[in-house]
């Protein structure tokens, strides 16, 4: 076992890991890291406990498997299995001296899929930039964010439903607890993610449990602000698995999986509660995130919150809705008698009309909306909150978007590396200079700097942001209007739609 071949070995509180090189040179990768132990058996549908020791050294040079979910083709893992709470650390530095700031993602996938071995979260490029890059797996679907009244009963909480949530925490308590091994500063841990896993780090800055387990936060497109089902509701839900908890939990993994469909529809409502995601359990969240923020009950750290100019067309591209009676019919199931304000905001002619504007309803209520809800509860707080919104359509692709989850290549640095796919030498560029900003971010909680200036925090009176694309600058007013009427829809509601 030579030197080139494999970096230093690193002690864990679990045990010694032994890792490999990254194709990055100089940046070492140690993967399929258990961060707790395996939540199978009677460890189903129960929060996480801390990993197992081992004996000797353990080989960390594969992915661990990824958590049960429908077929993932971004997986690099090539095996789904319970036994899934695992993570990848790209580090420039073994060296408990190096002090290097983490970024800690976690991924998205609206709650039901994705993989820390996803090719495009590949941490090597970021960590080459002078951080410690971390990716971890956390469940998803009916094996992270099942409530049951069999499962409540059980708990010391009297809750159940976030498991996957409470992946998340473990996670970040376990980066707490062993980064510096890995040259990481537990002092400076900026937590990431896209989308579901945005929205999930949205919620644990409102959560007591995670009190002091990062100083800086970044969120790309998060899933936030939506309204949370109350544990009873998600409880009442659960049920239709069956009424027998152990019976369940002695199914196979493959028969949970199945009957998921009972609990995710296939058309989601944009206003009001989806149950196979994290919940209001009053414990691990206490109130819905939009009520959080809004009034300061939470954790305020610097924090780089945006998203995408079309967050929506792709998302909504199979809905089945083609005509103006079919938008009629989705504005007053989500709207009620506030469906003439939505007509103010989102013109519909025609039915031509009618798929881009489902796209932008979708975008705003989803994603856009939380974002700039986010960064103006931080900035109420005192704190510097630095919002985005990324411009760049893909130089050699179809010329939409950009989409959802597009931005992700670009922090990576996967923009260019390998087949370079749509990209050409300005989608590169533009990813030097967004990585460098996360990692400075991450660094100092400011991304300014070198190839990035002039991003100042959010200002609420402005509805600021900074462009990301071909322009790098500040822009305003974002999607003011139609954000202010979701604004005063969700303040003082709505008669329910009939």
């Amino acid at each position: 076992m030579s030197v080139e071949a494999h970096p230093a070995v690193v002690a864990t509180t679990a045990g010694r890991l032994q890792g490999t090189w990254a194709e990055r040179a100089g940046v070492a990768v140690f993967r399929g890291v258990p961060f707790a132990a395996p939540p199978v058996g009677e460890r189903r549908w129960r929060e996480p406990e801390p990993a197992e020791a081992w004996d000797g050294v353990r080989s960390a040079v594969a992915f661990g498997a990824d958590c049960p979910q429908a077929p993932y083709e971004r997986s690099r893992a090539n095996r789904m299995d319970e036994d899934c709470l695992t993570l990848n650390i790209w580090t420039p530095a073994v060296d408990r001296q190096a002090k290097l700031p983490v970024l800690v993602w976690f991924y998205g996938g609206s709650f039901l899929f994705g993989s820390a071995s996803d090719p495009r979260s590949d941490g090597a490029e970021l960590a080459a930039r002078g951080a410690v890059v971390v990716t971890a797996n956390y469940r998803v679907g009916l094996f992270g964010f099942l409530a049951h009244p069999g499962l409540s009963a059980a708990s010391a909480s009297a809750t159940s439903g976030n498991y996957g949530l409470a992946d998340n925490l473990a996670a970040l308590r376990w980066v707490q607890d062993n980064i510096k091994a890995f040259g990481g500063d537990p002092g400076r841990v900026t937590p990431f993610g896209v989308s579901a896993g945005s929205a999930s780090l949205g919620l644990l800055m409102t959560s007591p449990a995670a009190r002091g387990l990062f100083s800086r936060m970044i969120l790309q497109s998060p899933g936030a602000f939506r309204p949370l089902a109350p544990l009873a509701d998600a409880e009442a839900a659960g049920l239709a698995l069956g009424p027998d908890i152990e019976a369940l939990r002695s199914l196979d993994a493959s028969e949970v999986l199945a009957r998921t469909a009972l609990l995710a529809p296939k058309v989601r409502s944009l206003t009001s509660h989806r149950v196979l995601r994290p919940i209001r359990d009053g414990v691990l969240v206490p109130a819905d995130d939009r009520v959080a923020f809004g009034t300061g009950r939470f954790h305020a750290v610097p924090t780089l919150v945006g998203g995408m100019v079309d967050e929506g067309s792709k998302l909504v591209a199979a809905w089945p809705h083609a005509t103006v009676a079919d938008w009629d019919e989705l504005v007053a199931a989500n709207f009620g008698t506030a469906a003439a304000e939505v007509a103010q905001h989102y013109r519909v002619a025609n039915d031509a009309d009618v798929a881009g504007r489902v796209a932008e309803l979708f975008g705003d209520t989803q994603f856009t909306y939380g974002a700039r809800g986010i960064a103006r509860g931080v900035a109420a707080r005192g704190v510097a909150a630095y919002r985005y919104l990324f411009t760049r359509r893909a130089g050699r692709g179809d010329g939409s978007g950009p989409h959802h989850g597009d931005c992700v290549p670009y922090v990576f640095g996967g923009v260019g590396r390998g087949d370079s796919g749509p990209y050409d030498e300005a989608d590169a560029a533009l990813a030097e200079r967004i990585g460098a900003a996360w990692v400075r971010f991450a660094a100092t909680g400011d991304p300014n700097g070198a190839g990035l200036s002039g991003w100042a925090p959010y200002d609420p009176e402005a509805d600021s942001h900074y462009e990301l694309g071909d322009r790098c600058g500040p822009g305003s007013g974002w999607r003011r209007g139609a954000l202010d009427f979701l604004d005063r829809f969700y303040e003082y509601g709505s008669p329910s739609p009939t």
